[in-house]
Parts: C-alpha cells; structure tokens; sequence
C-alpha cells in the first residue's frame, strides 16, 4: 500500500509541475498562479486534514485528489487560475488521504513516511524541466496520473482504499500534554525552515537540479529508515549536524549533495513526531506542517532578503538556519518517545 502510494505521490506531483510549467508559467496570470496553487496544495491541507480526520475515508479522499488534478487540465486551457486551483486543491487532497493512510500504518516505525513522501521530490522535478520544455500544454500527464489512480484503486482496495480507514477517534487533547503546544511550534519552525532553505539554495555546478531532486528525496527516505535503525532524536543530530557542515562547503558538488541529502532526512522525522503529539488528529497535524511548507515559500514569493544576501558566504546562511533547526527539532521530539 505505501509503495502504491509513493508511486502515485510522484505521479501526482509530476502533473501539477507539468500543468503549472506548461499551461501556465510565462503567461501574465503566473505570479497570481503560483501563489494561488502553492496556498491551495499546502496551506489548505490543514481544514482538509482536519474533515479527513473525522471523514475517515482516507483512500476516497486521494483518489478524489487525482481526479481533481486531472480535470484540471480540462479547465486550465480555458482559464489558467482555476485550473492552479483545482490542480492544487487536487494535490493537497492527496497529499493528505494519503499521508493519513501512511501514517496509520506506520504506527512506531517512520520508514514507510519516507518511502511515501521521497518520490515526490522526483517527479517535481521531472515535470517542471518538462513542463518548461513543452510547447503549450498536452494531456498525457493527466491520462498518465489517471492510469496510476486505477492501479492504486484496484491495488489498495483490500486494504479498504473505499471502506472506513483507519483513523483514531477525532481527539485534539494531545496538545494539552505537558509541553506538546511548545514542541509543535518547534517541529513546525523546523519545516518553515526546510521549506525557506530548499528555495534559496543555489548551486551552480553541471546538472545541480537533478542531484539535489535525487538527493532531496533520497534523503527523506533514507531518514526514517535511520531514525527505526538508531533511534529519533541520534538521527536528528547527526543529519543536521552533518548538513550544516556540509552547507559551508556547498560550492563542491559532493558537499552540495551530500547537504540536500542530509537536511531532507528531517522531513519523515518532524512530520511523523508531530503526528505523535496529536495521535487522535492526524490529518490536521499532517496539513499543519504542510501550511508551514507555505509559510516557508512566503518569504521567497515576496522577494524578501535572503540569509544568502545578508551573510558574507552564501553556504553560511544555509549553515546557520541548520543551527537553529537542530536546536529546535531536538527541542521538539522531546516529547515524542523513542
């Protein structure tokens, strides 16, 4: 089920760069786009998370998301904003039928986090150097998308993909544990942080953009396998530690990599412990992060100054938000056992 999951995640994501790079970018409507598709797939996972949670038909929820994105492509010839909408809308519902669904198999492990959310990294990557290669927007991503929506349908069904799922009686009481508030802000500040780095790191080397796509979801996967093997709180200490090290040296490739690799391995890790703090709402703790994914991009849409601009070396800026972040997410799992 999460490798059906992990796969459509990359479908999913391929055909929204697509259509967005495609139909839309280079037009006069693509700043108002962009915003609108970014707040649509990540902010919104949040009120659509918490319905999801209550709904409790999780495998509905995603492959109603992969219709939507679909349809988008439908209406985007005619209208380029609702066509951002729906396709992001589309995507967030996934996102979260499909992060719910992961996250109660999951249970203590967070392996299968990072099996589900790396794939995703790829085919980002994948339809926006396709997308901007296109010449007008074509429909095969979205026949693309539907095909592996059946796949997933008929795959997952015993798995109850159109019965009731999983989800754990709708309970917010969590927060009220001794220091839960606090360690979700920090986990939240980690992912604002995440998402405001991976929009401003440059790298200049031959072939930099599908490095760091492999690398970004290598290590989410790598991640949560590590935190099962050595525990939560050793993984991110040394994953962080390691990228930011690395990040003084990211005008070497490997360095560079090697720094994507290891800042990307905390993404299984915050998302899998703030499901731990609210176990009776996941769906909102998992659109609660991605809100803080939206939060991060903000400040890069309003070309505000960049930690690249106001630190005399671009690879120190990137190195001292890893400083703050592992403080931070140390701060934040504490609540969590191992």
């Amino acid at each position: 089920m999460v490798a059906i999951y992990g796969a459509v995640h990359l479908l999913v994501d391929f055909a929204c760069a697509y259509l967005m790079f495609a139909g839309i970018y280079g037009t006069s409507q693509w700043y108002l786009c962009l915003l609108l598709y970014n707040f649509c797939a990540f902010a919104l996972q949040m009120p659509i998370g918490a319905a999801a949670d209550g709904w409790n038909k999780n495998g509905k929820l995603s492959a109603a998301g992969c219709i939507l994105i679909a349809a988008a492509y439908l209406v985007c010839g005619v209208n380029g904003v609702a066509g951002a909408v729906i396709a992001g809308l589309g995507n967030g519902m996934f996102h979260v039928g499909g992060g719910l669904d992961v996250l109660n198999s999951s249970k203590d492990n967070t392996g299968f986090l990072g099996v589900f959310v790396a794939p995703g990294s790829i085919g980002l990557f994948v339809g926006t150097v396709l997308g901007k290669g296109a010449v007008g927007l074509r429909d095969w991503p979205a026949l693309l998308l539907l095909s592996g929506t059946a796949v997933m349908i008929y795959g997952v069904k015993r798995k109850g993909l159109w019965r009731a799922s999983e989800n754990l009686p709708v309970s917010y009481d969590g927060i009220r544990t001794r220091g839960a508030a606090a360690a979700a802000v920090c986990l939240g500040l980690v992912v604002i942080f995440r998402s405001y780095l991976g929009m401003v790191q440059t790298f200049d080397w031959l072939g930099a953009g599908a490095f760091i796509a492999c690398a970004t979801g290598l290590g989410k996967m790598a991640g949560g396998f590590l935190a099962d093997i050595i525990g939560l709180k050793k993984t991110a200490f040394w994953s962080v530690a390691l990228a930011g090290g690395l990040y003084l040296f990211s005008g070497y490739p490997l360095a560079g990599i090697l720094a994507v690799f290891f800042w990307n391995m905390t993404m299984p890790l915050t998302l899998w412990a703030a499901a731990k703090i609210l176990p009776g709402a996941k769906g909102f703790v998992f659109g609660l992060m991605t809100f803080c994914l939206f939060l991060g991009f903000c400040p890069v849409y309003l070309d505000a100054a960049s930690l690249t601009e106001i630190f005399p070396y671009p690879g120190m800026g990137l190195a001292f938000l890893c400083g703050v972040s592992l403080i931070l997410l140390l701060n934040g799992i504490k609540v969590v056992r191992e």
